[in-house]
């Protein structure tokens, strides 16, 4: 009886059957009247439904935020871009790469060229229908010479792109590459309308299905579901308000007296106070998120690995884990590829705390104590400044003196990461070792935060991209994540859950981990009760 009743509960849910429906069926399959009601209760608490204005309590958010797509770097800009653009894909909720603009994608023997097919039925919130020109441009944008967005070394593998009628377009790469597809979820590649072959970066029309009514930079978005949005079953809410609450403890209070419905980045700390307060729910997802302290290693003394290798092993990265984290995570190795990533090598050896081995580095690096600035704020990750108190105490049994500079939270992702030689950050981190690398470690990517050039890395990274011998591919990126490791710039000490709260009018079905709030895309998915 349970699985026939669970059958008709989602086909209630799915539409193809209406209460009454369910009712009759589920009472001539024996369950009685009080079951089959309160199923039927979570049947329709889970069916999507039009309606309701969203509050959304952001950390993040900055002055200097723009609709500039190459520019995006915090979580505020990255949620509003997937509510009022699209991309060629997205991802699902197991991790898996899904059409969206694109109806369908598919590769060549050996993945060097693919041809993506295009929607036919997307639309701009103008009333223009989408088309290849448009892609093209909006891809072009990100590949241009000058341009300083942190997807162009990604795109770099493109050779050749091209239009084959208005709704088809086949990409030429360098090498093979079977992980294509995954690259175009991503944040910045928003699909914009296209004048003459080139974007308007600034522009705020979109296929998606949101238009944006006001917008203070660092402060708030105001978005207005728009109708004939061609995601029939997606944009529920009439309209959304998006709002920077960078204190963490008012953050928490606005979502339990009800000011906003859903909050992210919750204080770990008192975390208990959210589950126990009326009508508020906790929820958390995996995925690739890690927590790092890049150094520049082109400035001293990081420009010694022995150093660097001297402050990877003076952390205590249990410790922070259970303190910071609140066991809401696990211990990092120095390397961006969690567990849950294909390719993943088990066999390389957990770095621990050890102050002595840190103080054989130091003298390997003709040092006997070092003095070292970390820059820091919970704008980096909730507990950034904790974590970083904790680790210069940590550090001090090595001989190693961290000062701990605080930052303002505004203008944090401008102001200090990439620009301080030693700071905390975060990565949302990306599905596949290759463009996770890419993005990040390899030699042009405009988002390497440490300035890390390692020759044999650069090589590995085109070579495992070209591999289709997967013992082979595993081989190559086994090695660099020991490069990483070893050489590398990062040190990461702690992999993250993503952490969230709502309320419990805001519902929502299977989650995609990716990123934070499905992966960044709740204000689509999800709905008001």
């Amino acid at each position: 009886m349970k699985d026939q009743i669970e059958t008709l509960k989602r086909s209630l849910i799915g539409g193809q059957i209406d209460r009454r429906g369910f009712m009759t069926g589920a009472l001539a399959f024996g369950a009685g009247l009080s079951l089959s009601s309160s199923v039927l209760a979570q049947a329709e608490a889970a069916t999507p439904k039009k309606g309701g204005t969203l509050k959304v309590g952001f950390l993040q958010g900055s002055t200097s935020d723009s609709f500039d797509p190459a520019t995006y770097n915090n979580d505020f800009m990255f949620v509003t871009n997937y509510a009022v653009f699209n991309h060629l894909t997205e991802f699902g909720p197991a991790g898996q790469i899904e059409p969206e603009l694109a109806e369908s994608f598919e590769a060549e023997p050996g993945a060097k060229i693919w041809s993506f097919k295009l929607r036919k039925d997307a639309e701009f919130s103008d009333g223009k229908k989408l088309t290849a020109a448009d892609v093209l441009a909006s891809i072009d944008y990100h590949r241009g010479e000058d341009s300083k967005s942190a997807v162009k070394p990604v795109l770099a593998q493109i050779e050749e792109m091209k239009a084959t009628d208005d709704h088809t377009i086949v990409f030429t790469l360098s090498t093979g590459n079977a992980d294509f597809p995954y690259i175009f979820a991503d944040y910045h590649l928003c699909i914009r309308q296209a004048v003459e072959g080139k974007i308007d970066a600034h522009s705020r029309i979109g296929t998606g299905g949101y238009t944006v009514e006001s917008f203070e930079p660092g402060v708030r978005i105001r978005l207005k579901r728009r109708d004939g949005y061609w995601k029939q079953d997606r944009a529920h809410f009439e309209q959304v308000e998006i709002t920077t609450i960078a204190d963490t403890a008012a953050r928490m209070n606005a979502l339990m007296t009800g000011q906003v419905h859903i909050i992210d980045r919750p204080d770990l700390k008192t975390i208990h106070l959210l589950k126990r307060a009326p009508g508020v729910r906790v929820e958390t997802t995996s995925g690739t998120l890690h927590y790092t302290m890049p150094m520049h290693v082109n400035t001293a003394p990081y420009d010694n690995q022995n150093v660097r290798m001297a402050l990877k092993h003076a952390i205590d990265r249990e410790e922070l884990v259970d303190k910071i984290l609140r066991g809401y995570g696990t211990v990092g190795n120095d390397h961006p590829v969690m567990s849950s990533m294909p390719f993943f090598d088990a066999t390389i050896e957990q770095r621990a705390y050890d102050p002595d081995k840190a103080r054989h580095y130091l003298k390997q690096a003709g040092l006997s104590s070092l003095d070292v600035q970390l820059f820091t704020s919970d704008a980096a990750f909730e507990g950034a400044v904790d974590a970083s108190l904790l680790y210069s105490e940590q550090a001090k049994k090595a001989g190693i003196n961290i000062e701990v500079v605080r930052q303002p939270s505004d203008g944090y992702w401008s102001n200090v990461w990439l620009v301080k030689p030693f700071c905390t950050s975060y990565w949302g981190g990306r599905p596949t070792p290759d463009w996770m690398f890419t993005a990040g470690y390899s030699k042009d990517a405009e988002w390497n935060d440490t300035k890390w050039q390692n020759e044999r890395f650069n090589a590995l990274l085109l070579e495992a991209r070209a591999e289709t011998d997967q013992d082979l591919r595993a081989e190559m990126y086994s090695e660099m994540q020991r490069l990483c490791r070893d050489d590398g710039g990062a040190l990461i000490p702690m992999f993250g859950k993503y952490v969230f709260a709502l309320r419990d009018e805001i519902q929502h079905g299977e989650l995609s981990g990716q990123w934070n709030l499905d992966s960044l895309r709740f204000v689509e998915r999800w709905w008001m009760a």
